[in-house]
């Protein structure tokens, strides 16, 4: 996917940004065959570089450890049309995601060795970026019979998951999370209560009692919340909380972490910019799960990013192709894409109003995912000299306004078409190669 490299990359007068070991200063940062050297300045503690070494100035911006996004779907194997691993995988090069995580709920689902390695073979030959598959807990996911895990992790599976659906089976699920936890492998939830839901198509709330659609409770989400805790602290499991949206969820998991579990969550950039009121005129590309909550629901997740209760944000990317979307609101499919649009997002409605930091926005969306997956023990989520050199370089103040028909996603389903953004991605780098920059708004 990318054009032949030098053997060597510098990265020149950039404020490098690296939660992971503290650092936060103005310098240059020197990649050797796809790996970090080190920090400083060159022709002092820093190597000089080889004569054919590339080049990037990232004077005004930030360096980064490469972003990880935990929540992605990638639609191949069975629904190409909506999005492939090649075409994601460029979206999210263009978002300034280095990594991501694709969920199982293909067709057929990724359940098996097999379509673990089918992602993996395909995202090596076709996407710029890196794809870590997340097998299914269930066969199928349709929450009968637990999936072969150890066979899934030993081709390359990093996670588990039913996404799209949760495991309503209680027995199923804490047999899952006591098997995960043998081998090490984070349990992350869909937490919906499939009977509370019903036939729900937004918040259950007054906006949706005015357009006269049917709502979903927060109660949906809390009690699978509520059960799953409970479940992880009998097994010891790595307990993940997918595309948390309510209050209610969000101080189970502050309380689960006080109390020592291994609870996590993320929050998508639409939970946290969003809210009901927001869905007009039927546009359903408003309509995702979980829904967007009350002014009170997003109030408590910025506080919850604040104060460290989240953990990551996830994009939740789900394309759906227009013929998919152009329907009622209650006949089109749930989900919007993300990935182009969660740095910018995320600076412009969290760092730009003072809810979090710049440091805490790399927390969050590298430094944190990385551990949560497991990827920190393959050198991702910092720039530690060895680490894989997965960099992400950012402008927190480019002005930009996003246009969803010039995505590389194969689908166009967001509610962010036509937003102006203050802050977004300059440059994405995967093992030492430049596979994306700004000013040539492509692929390199």
């Amino acid at each position: 996917m990318t054009t032949p490299s030098p053997t060597e990359l510098i990265i020149r007068h950039g404020r490098v940004m690296d939660p992971s070991q503290n650092v936060d200063r103005t310098c240059d940062l020197l990649v050797r065959q796809g790996r970090v050297v080190g920090l400083g300045a060159l022709g002092d503690n820093l190597p000089a570089p080889a004569s054919d070494a590339r080049m990037v100035d990232a004077t005004g911006c930030i360096v980064a450890p490469g972003f990880i996004d935990l929540h992605c779907h990638l639609r191949e194997p069975g629904k190409e049309y909506a999005e492939t691993i090649e075409s994601g995988g460029r979206a999210a090069a263009a978002g300034g995601f280095t990594s991501v995580l694709s969920m199982p709920n293909t067709r057929p689902v990724n359940d098996s060795a097999a379509v673990t390695r089918f992602i993996i073979e395909t995202a090596r030959k076709l996407s710029p970026v890196n794809v870590f598959p997340v097998g299914a807990i269930t066969e199928g996911s349709k929450g009968e019979q637990l999936a072969p895990f150890a066979e899934m992790q030993e081709a390359g599976a990093v996670a588990l998951t039913d996404d799209g659906l949760p495991v309503m089976n209680a027995g199923m699920m804490r047999h899952a999370m006591s098997y995960a936890a043998g081998l090490g492998l984070t349990v992350i939830d869909h937490a919906e209560d499939l009977n509370l839901t019903g036939a729900g198509q937004m918040h259950e709330g007054y906006t949706a009692v005015r357009l006269g659609l049917a709502g979903i409770s927060g109660a949906s989400e809390e009690i699978m919340v509520g059960r799953n805790i409970l479940l992880a602290a009998t097994t010891g499991a790595h307990y993940h909380v997918a595309h948390l949206s309510t209050a209610g969820a969000l101080e189970m998991v502050r309380e689960a972490k006080r109390r020592g579990l291994k609870v996590t969550c993320e929050v998508t950039p639409h939970h946290f910019s969003l809210i009901d009121e927001d869905v007009k005129d039927y546009d359903t590309n408003y309509k995702m799960k979980p829904p967007l909550r009350s002014r009170a629901d997003r109030e408590a997740l910025l506080q919850g990013f604040a104060d460290g209760t989240v953990d990551a944000i996830g994009t939740d990317h789900a394309p759906h192709a227009g013929s998919e979307k152009m329907q009622e609101f209650a006949q089109a499919p749930f989900g919007i894409i993300g990935l182009e649009t969660a740095l910018g997002l995320a600076l412009d409605r969290l760092v730009h109003t003072g809810r979090s930091t710049l440091t805490r926005l790399v927390e969050l969306m590298a430094v944190n995912p990385a551990r949560i997956a497991g990827l920190d023990k393959t050198g991702r989520g910092t720039l530690k000299p060895g680490s894989v050199a997965d960099i992400t370089i950012f402008d927190p103040e480019r002005n930009w306004t996003y246009d969803a028909n010039q995505s590389f996603s194969r689908s166009k389903n967001s509610p962010f078409h036509g937003t102006n953004m203050r802050g977004g991605p300059v440059a994405t780098i995967v093992a030492g190669n430049l596979v994306w920059n700004v000013e040539r708004k492509s692929s390199v």
